[in-house]
């Protein structure tokens, strides 16, 4: 390497950050606010915040959901019941329906539709009608799906952006020699200067996260990416659809036939019992009945996240009918699936506290600032081989200035589609059919409109106008709950809705942060010597 091998590796780290990085920032965001999609989903469903608090036994919680269920859902081949928790306090209950009439004769028969609904595990009453949106669930899809994109190629999209995450990081340890003292080094007002210190200390911050959540996030989907150790392994014996059924056998009910024969189900609180006894008094997570009222009816039930680091749950498979146990799986995993399990668990973290997730959720708002002043350093970086151009009042080159746009859109314009996805929650239309579709559509056309604006004028006060438009969407987002519902943060604080409240202030806490960013762009420009004049407006963010 004529260069030399820490100036090569200096090269690799820009352009293997730079070209994936307003993806990777995109990722980034929606993956650190998909730490708290519990809460996000709560606070965009006010129907449910009034559901009871109080401990209830699993017990009764489940006998509500089948009763109701027994009269919405009889018929329904499979029941997907999720018992209450501290972060989700309601019964939540999922169900197909029949499916629709065909609208023409000899028309193609439709496929059934789910249907949900919430009760409050106390009275067994339903929480109201929730209004229909994705919530955090969308937020969660959007890191890896990147909702528009067809599932398998956004995947794979996303996988590549994470491989040039790794070689970003990776050379990036090699380049700074000095990177843990530079931690402590913060210069402010100088231009380029400041912007590498402002990366440097976003990086160094959180640099074990930085590693563990870029490598773990592929291995979540190795078997996508590098499918060939099963195809070879499992050649002659079933294919790779045999070495899943074997690794992965926790989980999912019997694939059973209903045999088409009326039966009672059971009751379900003594194989609860036994489940949580059979795993020490841990509670249950999940309960699927599939075929119920029906002669080969099963009954699923598995354990309660964040008992431990992996992702992977145990569960105990009982007879619907007897309430017999058929089987368990689970209880004692395979080194290998257990390693893969552990790595998924730390990479969306299921397992931790609420303290623990505030250190994911800071370290993830770290990983965002390294994204962001990683792009706006090249373009600082970039800006000042035109000062002379500047100076005599050229323009710089469409390059610089397709960067400084995109920057722009992304970095500035995401927090405007995330305040305007949760404010198109609180200001369409309850009853609307296509509800959650037009809150998802509204994020993506406020995203939109911030990314032309931001191309067709890259400058600084296009900056100071989007970063102060996100920090108005955000902190007003605690008046307007307050306006649309009544658990606003008088009555959160004081009645222990901490999800809602949590949210409050976190959206409160982003706006000011947002503001304060939106301040500080707008800044007048201290005046400079004529001799450094050119070199200062080459170091501005945007020309």
């Amino acid at each position: 390497m004529k260069e030399g091998f820490r100036q090569s590796m200096a090269w690799l780290h820009t352009w293997s950050g730079l070209l994936v990085g307003w993806v990777l920032f995109l990722v980034f965001a929606a993956g650190t606010g998909a730490y708290f999609r519990d809460e996000i989903t709560f606070w965009m469903t006010p129907e449910l915040h009034r559901a009871s608090r109080e401990a209830v036994p699993q017990a009764q919680a489940l006998d509500h959901a089948v009763a109701f269920l027994q009269q919405r859902g009889a018929h329904s081949p499979r029941w997907f019941i999720t018992l209450p928790t501290q972060r989700e306090p309601s019964v939540r209950m999922f169900w197909s329906g029949p499916p629709p009439p065909p609208t023409a004769p000899g028309e193609p028969r439709k496929r059934a539709r789910f249907e949900n609904a919430a009760l409050d595990p106390a009275s067994g009453e339903t929480a109201g009608a929730p209004r229909a949106t994705r919530g955090g669930e969308f937020i969660y899809r959007l890191h890896f799906d990147l909702h528009y994109l067809p599932t398998l190629w956004a995947r794979w999209v996303v996988g590549f952006c994470a491989m040039f995450m790794l070689v970003a990081i990776a050379s990036g340890i090699v380049t700074h020699k000095r990177i843990f003292k530079d931690f402590f080094t913060f210069r402010p007002k100088k231009g380029q200067r400041s912007w590498l210190d402002a990366h440097n200390a976003t990086a160094v911050l959180a640099l074990p996260y930085h590693l563990m959540i870029t490598y773990t996030g592929l291995v979540t989907l190795m078997f996508m990416y590098m499918p060939w150790g099963p195809q070879l392994a499992y050649k002659d014996h079933g294919g790779t659809d045999a070495f899943f059924a074997e690794v992965f056998t926790a989980g999912g009910p019997r694939d059973t036939q209903a045999a088409g024969r009326p039966a009672s189900l059971a009751p379900l609180a003594p194989m609860l019992a036994q489940a949580s006894a059979h795993w020490g008094g841990a509670p249950a997570g999940r309960v699927v009945v599939s075929h119920p009222n029906d002669a080969n009816a099963t009954v699923s039930i598995a354990r309660q996240e964040g008992r431990g680091l992996s992702s992977d749950q145990p569960s105990m498979l009982f007879d619907g009918v007897t309430g017999a146990l058929l089987s368990t799986a689970g209880d004692a995993p395979k080194a290998a699936a257990e390693t893969r399990g552990v790595l998924y668990g730390l990479h969306i973290a299921r397992f931790s506290n609420p303290m623990l997730r505030a250190l994911f959720f800071l370290s993830g708002l770290a990983g965002c600032l390294m994204v962001a002043t990683g792009l706006l350093l090249w373009a600082v970086k970039e800006r000042q081989k035109y000062a002379k151009v500047l100076k005599h009042g050229g323009r710089i080159g469409f390059g610089l200035r397709l960067v400084d746009g995109l920057n722009i859109g992304a970095i500035a314009g995401l927090p405007i589609a995330f305040g305007a996805y949760f404010w198109a929650n609180r200001l369409l239309p309850v009853g609307i059919d296509g509800r959650a579709a037009a809150e998802i559509n509204g994020f993506f056309i406020a995203w939109g409109a911030a990314a032309l604006a931001g191309l067709a004028r890259p400058t600084r006060r296009m900056w100071q106008v989007q970063l102060g438009l996100g920090a108005l969407l955000f902190a007003a987002i605690p008046l307007l709950n307050a306006l649309t519902t009544r658990s606003h943060l008088g009555v959160s604080l004081r009645e222990g809705l901490w999800p809602v409240a949590g949210f409050d202030l976190v959206s409160l806490a982003l706006g000011i942060g947002l503001g304060a960013a939106a301040w500080i762009t707008g800044r007048p420009r201290h005046k400079a010597r004529p001799a450094a004049a050119g070199a200062a407006r080459a170091a501005e963010p945007t020309s």
